[in-house]
């Protein structure tokens, strides 16, 4: 695809997601949508229900002056659970643009089940939130450390950087990704070989706006006028999927559910793998399987909590450093090869890492041969939230093209997309909402439509568990990993 081509497809999708947005402007907090001012209805309430039914409930949203509101583009997360059960399942939410919302639930399994329904952004924040995304990309500063002789010299480095100063341009010319350092007075620009980042004292949202991403106005319940749902199994209603999860498949929404800490996909089956430690399951799924990891740290724990269950994987010395160095296990009896690589820039954090030990993933998949047991999982999403969206979209767009040039030369490859999860709902929302993330799902999905991967719905499944953490625990990564396996064996 030539660039001009790149930056029209860019520009499409980052204009449907401003249909999406809303556009609001407001001068004082009590005409901002108000959560416990607001109400939820059930519309098919009965006294009971079956495995499988529809669950209907209407969100009326109200402002803190208790006056309706009318429009929409509120931030909502919608679940039900059984705690008792390890039960979950996120809701389908249609807006109508005018402070009502229909929440579509299915009732995947019997018991008692509660419904929770989270304000996590009035439409006020996220019309803020959007618009300060577009204004620039310096929310993260970022410091370079280059080499002369055995002296460090650190420097300025970034996407954009606005300085009459002798710049160093790192461009891969193919794809336009470009990063940028100021040049040291003592040292090439091929010297650059660390770098770390950390938030800039920089925000683009007025005072009023931000006061309403404190936490007292973020992931706030909406009351019901309900109880517990009681569901039966009638034995008429089919849940489960039967075809088992194979590469093309369209993921809906919601995609699955969980229950007894397993998580079910509901248009395709998963196999229950025992654990990790039997040897049977690595004989059939992982044997002669070189598979490589390539993204940020969410997918960086399906490496370790394989390696740290399966005792015949080693660990090679790869002579990296820090917690960001990539990795490599193999287990020679089995002839088994699984590779974790971070992703090009950006990658926010403040430990320092390696530059030349990492690339962007297009070229990673370009530079791989690819076969019948060669299997590539891709992560991205987490890094690029505090900066322009078009940053994220062009790299998406990127990444396919490498998988399209990877399915022409080797279609039996398999290539699995891991979306983000969701996280923390109390840190910095302005650089790391996940209303951001939730942008940039969109945006995934419409990249990836109609493609041979496999898809991996960490949204939908992290919001099922009801985890609000970076990094999901064990039990959560343990399923998704189960899913890849299905895809792949």
């Amino acid at each position: 695809m030539e660039w001009a081509e790149k930056d029209k497809e860019v520009k499409r999708i980052l204009a449907k997601l401003d249909q999406l947005m809303p556009s609001v402007t407001f001068t004082d907090i009590n005409t901002t949508t108000s959560a416990k001012n607001s109400k939820a209805t059930i519309l098919n309430r009965r006294s009971s229900y079956c495995v499988g039914d529809p669950l209907m409930v209407r969100l009326d949203l109200y402002d803190h002056l208790g006056k309706r509101k009318e429009y929409g583009g509120d931030f909502l997360r919608a679940r039900i659970y059984s705690s008792g059960l390890k039960a979950g399942a996120s809701g389908r939410i249609t807006d109508y643009r005018n402070g009502t919302y229909l929440v579509n639930f299915t009732l995947f399994w019997a018991g008692d089940v509660r419904v929770s329904l989270l304000l996590i952004h009035p439409s006020e924040a996220v019309s803020a939130l959007w618009a300060a995304r577009k204004k620039g990309y310096d929310k993260i500063a970022f410091t370079g450390n280059f080499l002369n002789g055995t002296s460090d010299l650190f420097t300025e480095c970034g996407f954009v950087i606005n300085t009459n100063a002798e710049l160093c341009e790192y461009l891969d010319e193919r794809d336009q990704e470009a990063f940028y350092c100021v040049k040291p007075k003592n040292a090439p620009c091929e010297a650059f070989v660390r770098l770390k980042s950390d938030n800039k004292n920089v925000s683009y949202l007025m005072e009023l706006e931000q006061s309403l991403l404190n936490s007292s106005n973020t992931g706030t319940e909406i009351p019901q006028t309900f109880r517990d749902i009681h569901v039966y199994f009638c034995e008429r209603k089919k849940t489960m999927a039967m075809e088992k999860c194979r590469v093309g498949m369209t993921s809906p929404s919601p995609s699955g559910f969980v229950w007894q800490n397993h998580w079910h996909p509901v248009f395709c089956s998963v196999p229950s793998f025992n654990t990790f430690s039997t040897f049977k399951w690595i004989d059939i799924c992982l044997k002669r399987k070189l598979i490589y990891l390539l993204g940020d740290s969410t997918v960086r724990q399906w490496m370790e909590y394989i390696a740290s269950r399966v005792r015949s994987f080693k660990y090679l010395d790869t002579h990296g450093a820090g917690k960001h160095q990539n990795l490599i296990a193999v287990d020679m009896t089995k002839n088994i090869q699984i590779q974790w690589k971070k992703h090009g820039h950006p990658l926010v954090t403040i430990i320092e890492y390696m530059v030349r030990d990492h690339s962007y993933i297009a070229r990673e998949i370009d530079n791989m041969a690819g076969d019948r047991d060669t299997t590539i999982v891709i992560a991205v999403g987490q890094h690029f939230r505090p900066f322009p969206i078009e940053l994220f979209i062009q790299r998406m767009i990127n990444i396919r093209g490498a998988i399209e040039r990877l399915l022409l030369r080797s279609p039996d490859t398999k290539v699995i997309i891991k979306a983000e999860n969701i996280r923390e709902i109390n840190i910095d929302q302005e650089r790391f909402s996940d209303f951001h993330g939730y942008a940039q799902n969109l945006a995934l999905k419409d990249v990836f439509r109609d493609m041979k991967v496999g898809f991996i719905d960490a949204w939908d499944m992290t919001a099922a568990y009801g985890t609000k953490i970076l990094h999901p625990p064990e039990n959560v990564v343990g399923n998704q990993i189960n899913m890849f396996l299905t895809y792949i064996c």
